[in-house]
């Protein structure tokens, strides 16, 4: 019988690069940045790894389709790589690809980087998903979508379906929005370091009603890396009080939302489920109680909000109000994009997941500095790559070893 993989899998070691436009580096000198942070925290030598794997999603741009770009870069021993892609998931996804490795006993320590370099395109936003390679997801189903109209449509669905006055969503979404720039001003590595007020939020042009400019997260370079061991390795290399894996989970979209009527657009169908499954996973029976802190997918404000009625944070229709409420604040019942979030630290895709898993083992190590919560318990991240209609849901809960 299948018993997950709650404390089969020990994070000995995490880097991460500073996010933002980095002119200066390509996706190699990127990955060296976090690998070399990454090692020294785990306190071995490469040739200790057995195995990794490598996240990245826009590979046109980036270091290709295969995995060899992280073997060559790092000069690994000749050893396992594999490259993953999962839309905005990718970084929980080489991650996942590590755990389960370790947890399998096919290998004693792995590694996960995730990586992606966007800023040197020409352009400024990401690149299209509409290539001749990109399959029939393009054509078939959103040739004419953008990512802020499709999140403006949930926000509007969501205030449709509970009633909410205009004026109030877009005052708790610049709510959500204010706290992360007010958080990423804490933070060394974010992207964006400029505390923004809820009223200038609100005047900013609008992108997509009710989306502003500074309801929307923006394009960055970076990477992050994450190196695991298994418990017993982890003890034998005299990690003490060491964070471990509690629970893995990934729900990807059926077509049901779109095909049928059932979905009324208003909230994440694989989220709602992936963290039952987490939750039950990592043996959680009150997540509004146990989950200390997150890090969610906030490519969007509205993205954030409702994505705490998808965790069982908040109650169906009352999650801006527990935004206004201040319990997603740095010092709230529950604390939410602590180091800035996709918003403010940045959104390099592929090393996302990992980035967010990375302010979790600073928190729990207590070097978060100016931003550190007191005393976690468990740490949820939660990674949504697509459109609310059709998506990949990931979702991390880490803590502390046999606790």
């Amino acid at each position: 019988m299948a018993t997950g993989i709650k404390d089969k899998v020990a994070i000995i070691g995490m880097g991460c690069t500073r996010f933002g436009e980095r002119w200066d580096m390509g996706a190699e000198e990127l990955m060296v940045e976090a690998f070399k942070e990454c090692i020294e925290d785990a306190g071995i030598e490469k040739k200790e790894i057995g195995a990794a794997w490598l996240g990245t999603c826009f590979e046109s741009i980036n270091v290709g389709r295969s995995a060899l770009p992280l073997s060559l870069t790092l000069r690994l021993p000749n050893i396992p790589v594999t490259r993953v892609e999962n839309f905005c998931a990718t970084g929980t996804e080489a991650f996942r690809g590590a755990c389960y490795a370790v947890a399998s006993g096919a290998y004693d320590i792995a590694l996960a980087m995730g990586v992606e370099k966007l800023k040197d395109t020409g352009y400024g936003g990401l690149p299209s998903f509409t290539g001749s390679d990109s399959g029939s997801l393009s054509w078939q189903w959103f040739p004419n979508m953008t990512a802020p109209g499709a999140f403006a449509q949930l926000a509007s669905a969501y205030a449709a379906k509970y009633k909410i006055p205009d004026r109030d969503l877009k005052r708790a979404i610049a709510h959500v929005s204010a706290k992360s720039h007010a958080n990423g001003v804490l933070n060394p590595k974010a992207h964006l370091r400029k505390a923004v007020t809820e009223d200038q939020i609100m005047a900013a042009p609008i992108i997509a009603h009710p989306l502003g400019l500074f309801d929307c997260c923006g394009v960055s370079d970076g990477a992050a890396c994450a190196i695991v061991a298994t418990p017993e390795k982890a003890k034998e290399l005299g990690k003490k009080d060491f964070i471990s894996v509690k629970a893995l989970q990934l729900a990807l979209s059926s077509g049901e939302e779109m095909g049928y009527n059932d979905w009324d657009g208003d909230h994440f169908v694989t989220t709602s489920q992936c963290s039952t499954k987490a939750y039950n996973e990592a043996g959680i029976t009150n997540p509004k109680e146990q989950i200390s802190m997150m890090e969610v997918h906030d490519c969007f404000s509205i993205t954030e909000l409702v994505t705490m009625e998808d965790l069982h944070i908040s109650e169906r229709g009352q999650a801006y109000k527990d935004v206004m409420d201040g319990m997603f604040d740095r010092d709230g019942e529950t604390p939410c994009q602590v180091d800035g979030g996709l918003k403010c630290f940045g959104h390099p895709i592929g090393a996302s997941g990992l980035r967010m898993l990375y302010e979790m083992y600073l928190q729990f190590y207590g070097q978060a500095g100016e931003r550190q919560v007191e005393d976690p318990q468990f740490g949820l991240t939660h990674n949504l790559g697509g459109f609310p209609a059709m998506n990949v849901c990931s979702i991390s809960i880490v803590g502390r070893y046999g606790e």
